[in-house]
Formats: structure tokens, sequence, C-alpha cells
């Protein structure tokens, strides 16, 4: 009997994505072995969070490289960093901001949940745009001497509707001295992302590292001007200032590292033909049965380079729906978690399916929906 087991907990067919509430993705075994190996000794933090951040910047081609404690964490230290610099006395008085910098600068259409990260420090968000569009005025008119920070979130598709693509918010941005923060948490593959994004003149961008890097879901990972990254590390732990909390343990660097390396290493055009792979397996299972169709969709719900399998139902005709057929899957054995799409589809991502799972959630499916196997 396994620890789940033992505590009732039940194991899942992650068909969804590299979600937090089901854990983010699946470590490889050298990740795991590395992380145990680092749990059996004592180190200086300190000089580990350094020497680690270090060879990460190596290996990403980037000035410097900071391990957080998830991609929230990294938002939190990314605009304390900008707002105190390495001032002790500015650090002291987070999350009071009167009389420093106190506003980043996000589009409206571009927010999301995570933003409250940011609030934390005490800023106050100032938004630009509408909910259709946003113009390079808006952003121009909204920079000033208390602006911090500017934040974006990374979605290639969203630019196409409407939000000042990204080229132009950094020019428009170091016109006024002003950093560009990114959250790119779910934005690896492509693996390119890792530089490109710091290329095109981001001051730090943010990943998570239990995505689509397969690290430790506790951590994240900050990448940019060594300056901010220094600023990073003086915001955060073990420093008992606003990043308290957010500790990283020996076992996330060292995990986070090998997790790079060993992305690093592989070769992203197989895994992402083995995606296609999965869709269309589970596309030539479901394809012209009665009362579904199902499809390829592109890119994957995060705007990533990959593709989904997403099947429409034709609700009236199964006489049940896709809401129901969610349910049923979780409740079965094995759970399988997938993402509804539409007003009656779901979606099949392969991103967080392991080799051979589609098949698992093809008869799981069958199941539910009372088809023949």
């Amino acid at each position: 009997m396994g620890i789940y087991e033992e505590l009732g907990i039940k194991r899942i067919v992650n068909g969804n994505a590299t979600l937090t509430r089901l854990g983010g993705s699946i470590m490889p075994r050298q990740v795991v072995e590395a992380m145990i190996e680092a749990s059996e000794s004592f180190v200086d933090i300190v000089e580990l969070q350094g020497r680690v951040g270090q060879e990460i910047a190596r290996l990403t081609r980037n000035e410097a490289a900071y391990i957080s404690s998830g991609c929230a964490a990294a938002l939190v230290l990314s605009a304390a960093a900008c707002i105190t610099g390495l001032d002790p006395e500015k650090r002291e008085r987070l999350p009071h901001l009167e009389g420093l910098k106190d506003e980043v600068i996000v589009h409206r259409m571009g927010r999301v949940g995570y933003d409250f990260a940011v609030r934390q420090t005490g800023v106050r968000l100032v938004e630009i745009g509408t909910e259709e569009r946003t113009t390079e005025e808006d952003l121009r008119r909204a920079i000033h001497e208390r602006t911090a920070a500017i934040l974006y979130f990374m979605r290639p598709d969203w630019t196409d509707r409407g939000l000042i693509p990204l080229d132009r918010t950094i020019a428009i941005a170091h016109e006024r001295n002003v950093p560009v923060i990114v959250d790119a948490a779910a934005q690896v593959p492509p693996v390119s992302t890792l530089w490109s994004i710091t290329g095109m003149g981001v001051d730090l961008a943010l990943f998570s590292g239990g995505k689509g890097l397969r690290g430790p879901q506790s951590a994240g990972l900050i990448l940019g001007r060594k300056d901010l990254i220094d600023a990073c590390a003086f915001n955060g732990p073990p420093h008992p200032f606003i990043g308290r909390p957010m500790k990283v343990g020996k076992e996330e660097m060292v995990g986070m590292l090998v997790a790079l390396r060993l992305y690093l290493a592989q070769d992203e055009r197989l895994l992402l033909d083995r995606y296609e792979r999965q869709v269309k397996y589970l596309i030539d299972a479901f394809n012209g049965l009665p009362g579904l169709t199902a499809r390829r969709t592109f890119p994957s719900e995060a705007g990533q380079p990959m593709p989904r399998a997403e099947i429409v139902l034709d609700e009236r005709r199964l006489e049940m729906t896709r809401d129901e057929v969610l349910q049923g899957l979780m409740e079965g054995e094995p759970a399988v978690s997938l993402a509804s799409s539409g007003k009656s589809g779901l979606s099949v991502n392969p991103q967080t399916l392991e080799e051979g799972e589609e098949r698992v959630v093809a008869q799981r499916l069958r199941e539910i929906l009372r088809l023949e196997a």
C-alpha cells in the first residue's frame, strides 16, 4: 500500500493541464534523486542559491537567475525588487510605500487573478486600456515618477486580441527607465522562451518550476537583469522581510537545476511529436461516433505551441451533459481529470499525460459514454 492509498487519496490521470491543484507535473526520477541527495547534508542556503542561480543563468543565456518558491512568489519578489533595489530602509518598509514608487501598470485585458501576488508588496495596480484593446498612448500616459514597473502576462494569442505587443511595451517602458516584468509561468514549451523573452529586453521573466520544466511544484524561476535579481534575493529568504515566508529549500534549488538540465538536454521536437501522436489517437478513437465530434485544437489553453484533442458532445443525443461526463471521469477508477471546452466540449491536454495514458483516457471516456470498447 502506497502513501496515497494509506491516506485514502485517489491517484488521478491528468489530461487537463499543469494545474497547481493537481500537483503541477510529474518530476523525472533524476530530479527526485537529486532532491534526496540534497536533503542529506547541511549547506549555506545563500551560497547555494547564488551558485545555482549562476549555473541556471549560464544554461539559459541570461545575466542572472533566482529560484523562488513558485511563480507567485516570483511576482512578489520581482515587484519588491523594483521598489526597493538594495536599499535596506525601503526593504524594511514594505508593504507600506508612502514616499516610494507604489504603482505597477497592467493591461486591463491582460489581468489574471495571480496579480494579487504583486499587490502583496503594497503597490496599486494601474489598469490601462479596455477589455478590447490597449493603445501605446494608454501606456505612455500611465507612466510617471511613482511607476515601479510594468507587469505583462505572457499569452502569445492576446496580442492578436488587442494587447500592446511585448516589444513595444518594452520600448515605451525603457524610454522612461521603467522595468518590465513578464509572467511566463506556463510558457514552456518552447524552451527558447527561457532566453528569448529577456533577449527582447524584458528586465525580469518569471516561470513556474513545476509546469513544463517538470521541476519541483514548489519552485519558480526568475531570469533577467543582475541588479534586479540581486534585489529579489535581498528581499527574499532567509532575510526577515516580505519574502521570508517564501522559503526555498536546498532540495528545491537542486531539483530545479537538474530539471532544467534535463529539459535542455531533451529533443523538444520529439516531445511535441509525442503530444501529436497522443492527440491523434484520441481523435481517431472518437471522431464520427454517434453524438461526438473530435478535433485537434491549437495552441494549448495557455497559448503554448502544443495541440489538444477536443471532443464535443451532442448532449441531447447522448442524454448526458459534458459536466456529468467530467464528474463521472473523476469519480471512477482510475480518476481522470479533463478540461471543459466551450458549451459542451472537453479537452485532453497531452502535456500531463504519460506515454500510453491517452489509452486510459479513451477507455474511461468509453465507459462513461456507454460506448462499446
